[in-house]
């Protein structure tokens, strides 16, 4: 098996495809209100992602002699759970931190 073709191919896609989702959202939107509105932008942010690892699986597999259907699985689960890695690891550094404590009240004197 050519495990660094394999190894590379996932990464690369996995890069791309999330990067330029990452980019889109960045770039575009400044909040994420304007996910929530169906759009082409914002299909082709969850579509990039998917794009990208087909393509790295079908390189992969027209690229290799042996045990190409196995490789090209192996490439698009690799590159899937990848790209889900970074598109967390993009959400968790870009999200800002809100104080999770309700604000205190005043006492109140009774009696």
């Amino acid at each position: 098996m050519r495990l660094k073709l394999v190894l590379i191919a996932a990464f690369l896609s996995a890069v791309v495809g999330s990067g330029a989702s990452i980019a889109i959202i960045l770039g575009k939107f400044s909040s994420l209100n304007g996910l929530s509105a169906p759009d082409l932008l914002v299909a082709s942010t969850l579509i990039l992602p998917v794009v990208t690892v087909v393509v790295a699986a079908i390189f992969v597999y027209r690229h290799t002699a042996r045990r190409r259907k196995t490789q090209a699985l192996l490439t698009g689960i690799l590159g899937v759970f990848l790209s889900l890695a970074i598109l967390i690891m993009a959400s968790l550094l870009t999200s800002h931190a809100t104080p999770s404590q309700p604000p205190q009240d005043a006492p109140r004197n009774v009696g």
